[in-house]
């Protein structure tokens, strides 16, 4: 599977700007990523934060705020439920995060009252593009949930898989990512990983091709699997790798 990065850029052009809520904006990385997708004609950006420090950065930066939304919001807790609030006001559609704290986001995201939470397990997807395996890769979950159980990892792994879904793969391989290929007892994540194959096998995971448990190499190269003897259709072909805690 590899992402024509190229064409999502040419179909989020026809969708018309995305408006992007850009939390803590005074970071240098951020508000050049920002820039660039507005630019290039993908994203409006909403610059929360301290203004004073948005606009010197900026200056420093030689990026040019003409006609951008600049709101100052300098304590970092408040610019991350203010940019929230515009995404739930629909006045965004997205937030970024800048030079803050993830917990602080996650707080004003996972609100009860002022959030944006739905009934669904939040979750983390990197999204690599990697020339040496010829193919893109997506990880998860390296940032929100920290040590999950087995029903846990299966709303990580769907998520992911939907992901890919919209993206416009249809069924897409999850390599469960363990220290070694083969079921230990001992070692609690490679008797998740059985589970969900599992899981997979008889319905229960749709949408996708699970296997595992797999170490890294068996996981992502075919000769490395052929080497340790993994007799499984994902190995060495891992679309998405499902991390069995966050560390």
């Amino acid at each position: 599977m590899t992402i024509d990065f190229a064409k999502m850029m040419g179909d989020l052009r026809q969708e018309g700007n995305s408006r992007i809520a850009l939390a803590c904006a005074e970071e240098t990385d951020a508000l050049h990523s920002v820039m660039q997708a507005h630019t290039d004609g993908l994203a409006e950006p909403i610059l929360i934060g301290a203004e004073d420090k948005i606009r010197d950065l900026a200056e420093k930066e030689g990026i040019d705020l003409t006609g951008i939304s600049v709101l100052n919001h300098p304590d970092p807790q408040a610019a991350c439920r203010f940019a929230v609030e515009m995404v739930r006001e629909g006045k965004a559609d997205a937030i970024m995060k800048g030079m803050v704290k993830t917990s602080f986001v996650l707080k004003a995201v996972l609100n009860k009252e002022t959030g944006i939470r739905s009934n669904k397990l939040l979750s983390h997807i990197a999204v690599f593009d990697v020339p040496v395996l010829g193919r893109s890769l997506l990880v998860t979950d390296a940032a929100l949930n920290i040590a999950p159980d087995i029903d846990t990892k299966q709303s990580i792994l769907e998520n992911a898989v939907e992901t890919l879904h919209l993206l416009g793969y249809d069924s897409p391989k999850v390599g469960c990512l363990c220290a070694v290929e083969s079921v230990n007892p001992a070692m609690p994540a490679t008797v998740d990983a059985a589970e969900l194959v599992r899981r997979n096998r008889t319905g229960e995971i749709s949408g996708c091709q699970v296997g595992g448990p797999f170490a890294l190499d068996n996981a992502l190269f075919p000769a490395a699997a052929a080497l340790k003897g993994v007799d499984d259709p994902v190995a060495g072909k891992s679309d998405i790798l499902l991390v069995p805690f966050i560390e």
